[in-house]
C-alpha cells in the first residue's frame, strides 16, 4: 500500500506540473509570447525572457512558474523515492531486465497486481488493464474496436510509453520487439504498440508467477 502511495503522489504531482506549464504557454500566448520547445530548466529560463520588461504580466505568470518549479521538485524528489524503492525490489529489479521498462513502469506493475496469485492466467492481466479489445458484432457486421480502456489507467499508460520505447529506441534482440515490428508493418504504429502493451503486460505477470 505504500508503494501505490508513493505511485500515485508521484503521478498527481507530474500531470499537475504538466498542467501549469501548459497554462503558463496558454496564458502569454494570449498575450502573442510563444514559449519555444523545452522542458526543466530550460522552459523557465524561456519563459522569463519573454516576460523581461513586461512588469503587468510578469506578475500574473510569474507565481504560477515558481509553484511549477517547486512542485517539479517535490515530483522530483519522489521519483528518486520511487527508484531506491525498484532497487530493493526483487521484482521489479526482475522487470526492468525487459528492454523498454524503466524502475517507474516496474515498481508500478508490481503494486499494481500486488499478489500475482490474484490472476488465474497471465492472459488476464491485459483485459484487466483494458488493453483488449472490444468486440462490435451486429448482423452481418463483425470487427474489434478499440481496447476497453478499463482497470489502472495509470500503469495502461506506462505499458504503452514502454511498448513505444521498445519499438523504436531499443535494439536489442527481443522477440517481442521483433513481433510488434511487423505487426507495424500491418497495423500501423498506434495498433502494434497497444498490441505489444497488451503482451508485455502478459509476460511481466508471467515472470512474476
Amino acid at each position: 500500500m505504500l508503494t501505490r502511495t508513493l505511485v500515485a503522489a508521484r503521478t498527481r504531482l507530474v500531470r499537475i506540473c504538466t498542467e501549469l506549464s501548459s497554462q503558463v504557454r496558454g496564458l502569454m500566448k494570449t498575450f502573442g509570447l510563444i514559449v519555444p520547445g523545452g522542458k526543466g530548466a530550460t522552459f523557465s529560463t524561456n519563459v522569463r525572457t519573454l516576460l523581461e520588461g513586461d512588469e503587468a504580466l510578469s506578475q500574473v505568470i510569474l507565481p504560477i512558474l515558481s509553484a511549477w518549479q517547486s512542485l517539479r521538485s517535490q515530483a522530483a524528489d519522489l521519483s528518486r523515492q520511487l527508484i531506491a524503492a525498484a532497487r530493493q525490489s526483487p521484482s521489479s529489479q526482475l522487470l526492468m531486465s525487459i528492454p523498454g521498462v524503466g524502475a517507474v513502469t516496474a515498481t508500478s506493475f508490481v503494486a499494481a497486481i500486488e499478489d500475482p496469485e490474484n490472476f488465474r492466467k497471465s492472459r488476464s492481466v491485459g483485459a484487466w488493464l483494458g488493453l483488449k479489445t472490444r468486440r462490435y458484432q451486429s448482423g452481418e457486421v463483425d470487427y474489434d474496436g478499440h481496447i476497453s480502456r478499463r482497470g489502472d489507467a495509470h500503469v495502461r499508460g506506462l505499458l504503452y510509453e514502454a511498448a513505444t520505447v521498445m519499438l523504436t529506441r531499443t535494439h536489442a534482440e527481443c522477440g517481442l520487439r521483433a513481433w510488434g515490428l511487423r505487426l507495424k508493418g500491418k497495423l500501423g504504429f498506434k495498433r502494434a504498440a497497444v498490441a505489444v502493451a497488451r503482451k508485455l503486460a502478459v509476460i511481466m505477470h508471467a515472470m512474476l508467477v
